[in-house]
């Protein structure tokens, strides 16, 4: 039992592998745009490879380079890095129960937890397969650092990365984990509605909430359907 039950681990990590190859390959350019614009930013080469090492989220990031390279200070970016970041709350609570071990354990598997291994991992019943959501975000992050490297360290030969188009990895990005969910007959409304929210509060409030705000409405939809399911 305890083989087959290896067996099975190691064939959902290889299918979360190959699940995650197209968001790694988008991942490792938006970590390149990343490392361009922190060496702009005067940002040290290390400091932007430690950051992606860490932090490990693009929107965090590029919030916080953001307002370091307008003058702010480190406190107003470590905010506005944990605003953006703040999705990860819920989906962390949705996760917990599929996870098993003590909170320290629970705590430590929760970390491999990004935005489109969450949704790939997803089973559709509430539960999560966590070998599917560790194998998606270990492709991820070998591409996510490599990219950081090379845009850190090599930015002054790839040169603006906006000539390059690479500032329009970070939207497509999220375009294609919407697509996704969309096609899901169950978390369509919920999606379509987070989706408006977010593109509604886009040009009016400060950077961050959208995506705060639609994840708690997304959050406060699915709660409803389950209960009124």
């Amino acid at each position: 039992m305890i083989g087959y039950r290896d067996h099975e681990a190691r064939r959902s990590f290889r299918r979360g592998v190959r699940a995650g190859v197209p968001f790694a390959l988008a991942g490792g350019l938006l970590a390149l745009s990343f490392g361009v614009l922190a060496r702009e930013a005067h940002l040290p080469a290390v400091a932007a490879l430690v950051m992606s090492a860490i932090v490990f989220a693009g929107s965090a990031q590029f919030a916080a380079i953001a307002i370091v390279a307008a003058g702010g200070g480190v406190g107003a970016a470590v905010v506005a890095a944990a605003l953006m970041n703040s999705r990860f709350l819920p989906m962390g609570i949705a996760l917990g129960p599929s996870l098993p071990g003590g909170p320290l354990r629970r705590a430590a598997q929760g970390q491999t937890v990004v935005d489109a291994s969450w949704a790939m991992s997803s089973r559709g019943d509430g539960t999560f397969d966590r070998h599917v959501l560790f194998g998606s975000t270990a492709i991820q992050y070998v591409t996510y650092i490599s990219g950081t490297a090379i845009g850190a360290f090599g930015g002054d030969i790839l040169g603006d990365p906006h000539r390059l188009g690479l500032d329009a990895v970070y939207p497509a990005f999220f375009l294609a984990i919407l697509l996704g969910e969309l096609r899901d007959r169950r978390a369509t409304g919920v999606a379509a509605a987070g989706a408006v929210i977010a593109l509604v509060l886009v040009p009016l409030a400060p950077p961050g909430v959208p995506v705060l705000v639609a994840g708690v409405a997304a959050l406060a939809g699915l709660r409803r359907r389950e209960v009124t399911a």
